[in-house]
């Protein structure tokens, strides 16, 4: 009979890579790791793993036994949520993962809240980009991530994920309240100093697209993943940006805010993998998640 762990082993390097980035995730050494899918292999008489330079190449035959390995897993997840369901009580632990401004603007209230709700229930946050969350939300790294997804820009889907929309919020042009020349458009921005997020994030790709489409390519000369630095630098007057309205929750904006054309909005939403999406852990986040974030949108 095959070794479902050695499956679900099997499944991790395809989801990961390297026999190293497996062995890293799941707290092994890279030798058991090895050792491991060299049983499975000697089990099953056929290769599974071939080695493409640094990381290795799935056979067709282990693709077959990956596949097999998710739908155990499905399984399993369902199980653990229909039992977790029979309680009276919501226990256990959470795995978050959730990008910055959302952090900031819904994790403060909303774990307050389930603390005071369900004092059973362990919840952890790890801050993540939307991208990599979701991908690791997938490959079980985490039970709920919040995402972003900007206007005509698709955020990645994967198909055992369902999604949840939470709230949206508007994106507006933010200039200092003194230190650089008057700005009464978007197209007065060209050739100011710009700060956006690192090239691949989401944002970035959006902003610099709506720069574009006002004529100009933008003058990027501080890249920061972090929104409260992007805010120093603007309140400093050495810099413009896109914010989106989420990053002044509980507070003034300290920067002149102007409006786009158009007048863009982002979409923010959850995801959790649908096996486990009736989890009572599950449900409770996301329904305290949609609690406040109905209180800072009516704030």
């Amino acid at each position: 009979m095959l070794d479902v762990r050695r499956m679900i082993l099997l499944r991790e390097v395809k989801a990961r890579g390297t026999l190293a980035a497996v062995a890293e995730a799941l707290s092994l050494s890279p030798s058991a790791v090895s050792q491991q899918l060299g049983q499975l292999e000697k089990s099953v008489g056929v290769e599974l793993l071939r080695k493409t330079g640094r990381g290795v190449q799935l056979t067709p035959q282990a693709e077959i036994l990956v596949a097999h390995a998710s739908d155990i897993l499905e399984s399993l997840e369902r199980a653990e949520a229909d039992l977790a369901s029979s309680l009276t009580s919501v226990t256990g632990s959470i795995r978050i993962a959730v990008f910055q401004s959302a952090a900031l603007a819904l994790l403060p209230d909303a774990l307050r809240i389930l603390r005071r709700e369900h004092p059973e229930l362990r919840v952890e946050m790890v801050q993540r980009e939307p991208e990599t969350a979701l991908y690791e939300t997938w490959a079980r790294d985490f039970d709920l991530v919040i995402a972003e997804q900007y206007p005509g820009h698709a955020a990645v889907r994967h198909a055992q994920l369902d999604r949840v929309h939470l709230t949206s919020d508007a994106i507006r042009l933010a200039v200092p309240p003194e230190g650089l020349p008057p700005v009464q458009s978007l197209a007065d921005t060209a050739g100011l100093p710009w700060v956006m997020e690192p090239r691949g994030a989401a944002s970035r790709h959006w902003a610099e697209q709506i720069c574009r489409r006002a004529g100009f390519e933008p003058d990027v000369r501080f890249e920061t993943a972090d929104l409260q630095a992007q805010i120093r630098l603007i309140e400093s007057g050495n810099a413009v940006a896109l914010m989106p309205d989420l990053v002044w929750t509980g507070r003034d904006p300290s920067v002149h805010l102007m409006d786009l054309d158009g007048k863009p909005h982002r979409s923010i939403f959850t995801s959790v993998r649908r096996a486990g999406a009736n989890r009572p852990a599950v449900l409770a986040c996301r329904e305290v998640l949609e609690r406040t974030a109905r209180q800072v949108a009516a704030s």
